[in-house]
């Protein structure tokens, strides 16, 4: 049996999960989040814990168990605590601003860009040169995170650009004569 699916996901206190034969729902302070249920793999709830087996001996059985562990264990985490990522703007003159639920940056273009935040996603700039992405749901936060760095990413000889707040971006040399 998988070892990640072996490992059983502790429910905390005000979050609600409800299984049913195709759906997984995890209710929570952070919203509600749903999630298809695979055939391959059986759920139970017991005693505050969710416990995953493969339905049969078969190795797509042991891989899904694994596989549906750790996106319910996702789900409960951020209906609980909420998942967020953090970018900066590297460069003269780049800006962001968040309104609503659209981000405006400037980035070195002859125009602003507005990105519009996805439901359930949202967005904060403490400072004019940090981004902060949160949400409940891990996938859209990083999805979104990686398209507002894709509009602007850090280039290799100044490093001016949009990067996560915890990346490095390796500097190259510029040619000599």
């Amino acid at each position: 049996m998988s070892r990640v699916g072996k490992m059983p996901v502790a429910v905390p206190q005000g979050v609600d999960v409800s299984i049913s034969a195709q759906h997984i729902t995890v209710k929570g302070a952070g919203g509600t989040l749903s999630r298809a249920a695979h055939p391959l793999v059986s759920v139970k709830h017991d005693a505050g814990r969710l416990v995953f087996e493969p339905a049969d001996g078969s190795a797509a059985a042991n891989a899904m168990s694994g596989t549906m562990r750790a996106l319910v264990h996702n789900m409960v985490e951020g209906v609980g605590k909420g998942f967020q990522k953090k970018l900066t703007l590297v460069g003269v003159g780049f800006r962001a601003q968040a309104q609503g639920g659209k981000l405006n940056l400037q980035v070195g273009f002859s125009h602003p860009v507005v990105k519009e935040m996805p439901a359930g996603v949202s967005v904060e700039t403490p400072t004019q040169t940090e981004i902060l992405i949160k949400g409940a749901d891990r996938q859209a936060v990083g999805q979104v995170a990686a398209e507002v760095r894709a509009i602007r990413p850090p280039e290799p000889y100044k490093g001016k650009g949009i990067r996560y707040a915890d990346e490095r971006v390796a500097l190259k040399e510029t040619k000599k004569k």
